[in-house]
């Protein structure tokens, strides 16, 4: 939220690409990768990244804590996993 008389901060977010790709090739060389498939695979983290929050969130609403801590995390990390295998 931006207040009254402050300019909005942007914050350029980019996908590093490269690095990605080359992860991609050293863990698995053989594979055959589509152009656009290093930017599914960063928008597949941050959704995961996004559930696992909402899920530490509510495990930490439920402890009556104010903030996501670390034990929170271990809690549902493993139902989140489960989840997002499809």
């Amino acid at each position: 939220m931006v207040m009254p008389g402050q300019r909005p901060v942007i914050v350029k977010r980019t996908v590093p690409r490269g690095s990605l790709r080359a992860v991609f090739r050293r863990h698995k060389p053989q594979l055959r990768l589509g152009k656009d498939v290093d930017v599914m695979v960063h928008l597949n983290c941050l959704l995961f990244l996004h559930r696992l929050a909402q899920e530490a969130r509510i495990r930490a609403v439920q402890d009556k804590c104010s903030a996501i801590q670390p034990n929170h995390i271990k809690a549902v990390a493993k139902t989140v996993l489960k989840k997002s295998r499809g």
